[in-house]
């Protein structure tokens, strides 16, 4: 058997799927009616491992493994780098320092103009930040400078 892109992806997509559900296995799922904290994880994780076995099985019709090319690892990356660096960091500098970081990050990536990404970042992670605190009601960590 030949093992192809589709088939791993399937199988990442089902594994994921299975490790999220594992986690929150603490929350309450609760009912239709008045859904619990584990409810949406649940059903996430449910449509994760249904559509990564859906890949797995239709997974003949994808390239082999073997021709896949590895030339976006150079973008992909730093990419998984800076998420990993916002997703450390959260907790102690906040929702709009981390976001800016990485977005600026990102934008930097990309080689565009510094100040642009600049304003883009900060004007993007502060509209983010007042549209779920503000408008959605939704606790975000403030970090060190208190939003």
């Amino acid at each position: 058997m030949i093992l192809r892109t589709d088939h791993v992806a399937g199988g990442v997509a089902i594994a994921a799927g299975l490790l999220v559900w594992a986690i929150s296995g603490d929350l309450p799922v609760g009912r239709l009616s008045m859904p619990g904290a584990g409810m949406l994880p649940k059903l996430v994780c449910g449509l994760m491992i249904f559509f990564g076995l859906l890949l797995v099985l239709r997974g003949r019709d994808s390239a082999p493994l073997a021709t896949l090319t590895w030339g976006d690892l150079r973008h992909a990356g730093p990419v998984c780098g800076f998420t990993a660096l916002a997703v450390a960091f959260y907790t102690t500098l906040g929702f709009i320092i981390t976001f800016s970081l990485l977005l600026f990050g990102l934008l930097c990536l990309e080689r565009r103009n510094l100040i642009a990404a600049a304003a883009y970042s900060v004007g993007v992670s502060t509209a983010t930040y007042f549209l779920f605190s503000v408008v959605l009601k939704s606790p975000l960590e403030p970090g060190l400078l208190g939003f």
